[in-house]
């Protein structure tokens, strides 16, 4: 494919990570405005760690399996962006925080539905020769959208939608557009893609069985005969996305604390706080956009383990720097690093994979690496609270973990040694 054909193609990655950033970026403050305390926070954020477990895998093997007039993935991206858009809408105008959960449930059950056929989705449609490309394309629409998804509240507010206007429950109004804003993306970004690049029909085949069962028996064998670069893969994963859940739950309590001196969400300085990190990690994804086209020709001379290992080490000690800043726009310095490591995770992982596997089963083992992903974060949803504790009660001491984590995912990265696949 051309590069232009190859933008269309991921156009629908957009807004599905759109999404993803209105989470990582408002989750946790909505979920203060409705009463929640600082401890509890990783529970509530549970919701995307099991639904990964439980769905991607299944989703991936069922895909690899489909047969109809759409092709094998489309059908599956299309109905978990309508789910996701749905979500969207509702989510902050929840009236409590059991349905603040429920729905965040939904969403990431949708968005699970999503993803993994659509990186299988590019593995189908691209020569090996072009994975790495796909996929750091992937992640630099994923920096551009999520960069979009952490600004729009405060470009509202820029707009003239005021800051300390609220709905019904507490959550800012700028917050609660930016969802809506998001449900509109997910979905004409997602019927772009659908357009401009069509899968071709699958003709049923006699041999072929679509169920569960059949998916579960698929998920078994591609776990038994996994490949020894997917293996090594797992051990940096349970690092990185460890320290990412810890950044993505705790960066706006810190800024709170460092700045303002609070994590009470009914001081107006959290607001404040909320706007600043919407800001840095639109600066970090915006890093990554950018990063994610320039890393292109390193990838062929220095590989993409390497390649990963440097940008995560940069991205640690970009972490493990933000609790000392007390100067808002000093934090540019370590979003420039973390933005590095972020255009780094959203692409050379799935090269690497994408070299290592049969590509007749794609989906199943897309699906199986995305539970690379959710188990340290659900092992992070599940001890967080005791590190919380033990550091003293201070989401600062939090991040610090997180940077640490991220530090140790480098190394593990760098002994990763994957299949030279790579001309980009």
């Amino acid at each position: 494919m051309r590069l232009w054909q190859i933008l269309n193609m991921n156009v629908g990655f957009f807004g599905i990570q759109f999404g993803f950033g209105l989470q990582q970026g408002f989750m946790s403050p909505i979920y203060k405005y409705l009463g929640a305390d600082d401890a509890s926070l990783p529970l509530l954020w549970l919701a995307g760690p099991v639904t990964g477990l439980l769905i991607q895998p299944l989703i991936g093997a069922l895909s690899d399996r489909t047969t109809s007039r759409f092709g094998r993935r489309t059908p599956y991206f299309v109905v978990g962006a309508i789910l996701c858009s749905a979500c969207l809408f509702a989510l902050p105008g929840s009236g409590t925080l059991w349905m603040a959960a429920g729905l965040l449930w939904v969403l990431d059950a949708a968005a699970n539905v999503t993803m993994e056929p659509y990186r299988a989705f590019v593995n189908d449609m691209l020569p090996p020769a072009q994975h790495a490309a796909g996929f750091m394309v992937q992640s630099a629409f994923t920096g551009l959208s999520q960069t979009l998804a952490y600004l729009m509240p405060s470009v509202l507010v820029m707009l003239g939608m005021h800051a300390d206007r609220t709905n019904a429950h507490g959550v800012p109004a700028a917050v609660e557009a930016a969802f809506i804003i998001g449900g509109v993306v997910s979905v004409a970004s997602i019927a772009w893609s659908v357009y401009t690049t069509r899968e071709s029909p699958v003709v049923p085949d006699e041999a072929t069985s679509l169920s569960l069962r059949t998916a579960a028996l698929d998920v078994w064998s591609a776990v038994r005969d996994m490949p020894a670069t997917m293996r090594q893969l797992a051990a940096m994963m349970l690092f990185q996305w460890y320290a990412m859940f810890c950044y993505w739950q705790y960066i706006a309590l810190s800024l709170a604390r460092t700045l303002y001196g609070t994590t009470n969400a009914h001081d107006p300085h959290f607001t404040d706080a909320t706007l600043l990190s919407g800001r840095i990690g639109g600066a970090y994804n915006f890093v990554a956009f950018v990063m994610a086209f320039a890393v292109l020709p390193l990838l062929r001379r220095v590989g993409p383990a390497r390649l990963h290992a440097a940008s995560l080490l940069l991205g640690g000690l970009g972490i493990v720097a933000v609790p000392g800043i007390t100067t808002p726009w000093l934090l540019i310095v370590p979003m420039i690093g973390l933005g590095i490591a972020w255009a780094s995770m959203m692409g050379n992982p799935y090269a690497m994979l994408a070299s290592s596997i049969p590509r007749e089963r794609a989906g199943v083992y897309m699906g199986i690496f995305n539970t690379f992903i959710v188990v340290p974060m659900l092992i992070q949803v599940l001890t967080v609270r005791v590190f919380y504790r033990l550091l003293g009660n201070d989401p600062r001491h939090i991040l610090l973990l997180a940077g640490v984590a991220l530090c140790i995912a480098a190394v593990l990265a760098w002994r990763v040694r994957a299949p030279a696949v790579l001309t980009v």
